[in-house]
């Protein structure tokens, strides 16, 4: 089959497609994002008592009115206990700092921090 409109002359440029799969309710193709290899793989390492590992990690997801969430998670590796769960609008490194500080005064300071090198951690204030 052949594109009549497109014989008349009008275009189908990405913005009037995009707007009638609005209309249409129809849900468009979402391209992955390509992952990049590591380039130092380490085996994990088993943590052998409390406070010898941390991971953390940022999540999101919405609410209904589509407005964007954010969650900090905290874990102790050794018996996954979550140390911290922040929730906000948007988390900012100074706040991701005061909760990583009040952990350590809580608990002490662990041996090491596991994390997936997002770049939600690569602000002047954690790197300090």
């Amino acid at each position: 089959m052949f594109n009549k409109s497109r014989l008349a002359g009008l275009p189908w440029n990405a913005k009037r497609v995009y707007r009638i799969y609005r209309l249409l309710k129809l849900n468009l193709r979402r391209k992955g994002r390509k992952r990049l290899p590591n380039s130092y793989p380490q085996p994990l390492v088993i943590p052998h008592k409390m406070n010898h590992c941390w991971s953390v990690n940022f999540m999101s997801d919405a609410l209904i009115d589509w407005r964007r969430f954010r969650l900090f998670n905290v874990v102790d590796d050794f018996n996954r206990e979550a140390l911290a769960i922040e929730v906000n609008l948007n988390i900012l490194a100074h706040r991701v700092v005061r909760i990583l500080e009040r952990l350590s005064a809580e608990r002490g300071y662990p041996t090491f921090i596991r994390s997936d090198n997002g770049p939600e951690l690569t602000a002047a204030a954690l790197v300090k």
